[in-house]
């Protein structure tokens, strides 16, 4: 007898192959909220490629954040609905509901000590109690938008504790005693890391710079160090390269501050400058090329950081306001009306005050030979006279349009041996290179910081290529 297929009885009932399309389903969303071991591990280092390719930390911090991440227990999304009453139990007290006598408040505009203890139910005798408790707790009246205070009160609504932090480093608290309130701070020291980026100038260096994730305090220190050998107001280019390897200063896992920048590289025009801090063993700080020559020359530059050259050396150009030829003995570079001007070099200031068309003038004389002069100044920094000494990239003055001048800029000149010289083309004299007996600890610092720079540089442009 032949039996009809289209007739035959299913081979499993329709509830075991609902409930095995039930199962799948379960298993397909158990590998996406707890993947395999090889899953997690690509997405860890996707996730920490795209957070921070900037900011690697150094082998020792490397090594504990991955052991601290080993150890570190997966909690499940579904913990709540897995959980059992015993499992509520043993929870520990963070968990737990919320003190009900702890308040938080958040500063807001118009707030004073006085209206923030009212909207925690404290009348105003307590902010009296408190501000008169020590003489360092009128700090907690200094608030700013935003701020957070927090309160613990006591069962019968009086205040017992009062905490906030006034900076990422830097808390205070005032706690309820026998005498009234003790007032507290609390610093945390940060940890210090080191962090790496990498920028292409493609408009201005301050604005390139910052989209790297430098800050303009890191920016400017950048420009000092290489400050020697490129003038930072006319030789910047668009395709210009640069890496830094600086400290950053990290508290509660947030970067608080930076350091000293550690080694940089900058390409200008196709040439390549390399920088890299050593201290020596007397504790001095200084930064040398690679190979150990040093970054500092007599003379730096240019006296006025991210300026414009609005006027060259010429024996032959037309003065604007006399109208008439005149050689111009110096470069001006025109800058916004204050604008520090810094001393070129080490030297005795032989002239701080007024000189004819210069105006305020500031005149310098760097041992025997070199001689530089500052006109045009609003004013003179605050130490600077005639006959005092100064040093080199020391704030001097300050952009200004005395004398003869059309508008606000500095008229900067350089004599050697008396004979006025173009600074921009002036070969500047080199300072003294890595001493012999540290050449080799030298090298054991510089070598590991450039070869750094090439791996995160490599692994930076490879990651854009994806």
């Amino acid at each position: 007898m032949t039996t009809d297929p289209s007739k035959a009885p299913p081979l499993y009932p329709k509830t075991h192959l609902l409930a095995a399309s039930g199962i799948a389903a379960l298993l397909s969303l158990a590998l996406l909220v707890f993947p395999s071991s090889d899953v997690e591990a690509k997405r860890t280092s996707l996730s920490l490629d795209l957070e921070s390719p900037a900011e690697q930390l150094t082998q020792d911090q490397d090594a504990a954040d991955a052991q601290q991440a080993t150890n570190a227990p997966v909690e499940s999304p579904f913990a709540q609905i897995e959980s059992t009453p015993e499992d509520n139990q043993e929870q520990p007290a963070a968990v737990a509901t919320k003190n009900p006598l702890h308040r938080e408040v958040i500063v807001a505009k118009g707030d004073t000590l006085s209206t923030l203890f009212e909207k925690v139910g404290l009348p105003a005798a307590t902010v009296n109690e408190v501000l008169a408790s020590d003489k360092q707790a009128k700090q907690f009246t200094q608030l700013k938008h935003g701020q957070k205070l927090e309160f613990e009160l006591t069962p019968n609504g009086q205040l017992n504790w009062l905490h906030t932090s006034v900076s990422d480093l830097e808390s205070i608290t005032l706690t309820k005693s026998a005498k009234g309130f003790a007032f507290n701070r609390i610093t945390t020291k940060p940890v210090m890391r080191s962090a790496y980026v990498h920028g292409v100038i493609n408009s201005s260096l301050s604005q390139s710079a910052a989209r790297a994730g430098l800050s303009h305090s890191m920016t400017m220190d950048m420009a000092r160090v290489f400050g020697y050998d490129i003038d930072f107001a006319q030789d910047i280019r668009q395709g210009d390269e640069f890496d830094v390897i600086y400290e950053q200063k990290v508290a509660n896992g947030k970067v608080v501050g930076t350091g000293n920048i550690l080694s940089a590289r900058f390409t200008n025009r196709g040439k390549t400058y390399t920088a890299v801090r050593y201290t020596n063993k007397q504790g001095s700080s200084s930064y040398y090329t690679a190979d150990g020559n040093s970054m500092r020359k007599a003379f730096i530059r240019t006296p006025v950081d991210f300026a414009r050259i609005s006027s060259r050396f010429s024996m032959g150009r037309k003065h604007p306001i006399l109208n008439k030829i005149r050689a111009h003995k110096g470069v001006d570079y025109a800058a916004p009306r204050g604008t520090p001007i810094k001393a070129a070099g080490d030297g005795k200031v032989l002239l701080a005050g007024r000189r004819g068309g210069y105006g305020n003038t500031v005149i310098i004389q760097h041992g025997n030979t070199y001689r530089t002069l500052y006109g045009h100044m609003q004013g003179f920094a605050k130490g600077v006279s005639t006959g005092s000494n100064v040093k080199q990239g020391q704030v001097i003055g300050y952009i200004g349009t005395t004398g003869l001048s059309t508008g606000p800029h500095l008229h900067y000149e350089f004599q050697v041996n008396g004979v006025h010289v173009d600074p921009l083309g002036q070969k500047l004299p080199m300072a003294d290179p890595i001493a012999k007996a540290e050449r080799a600890r030298f090298l054991q610092q510089s070598q590991p910081l450039m070869a750094r720079m090439d791996q995160e540089r490599s692994t930076l442009l490879a990651s854009a290529k994806r």
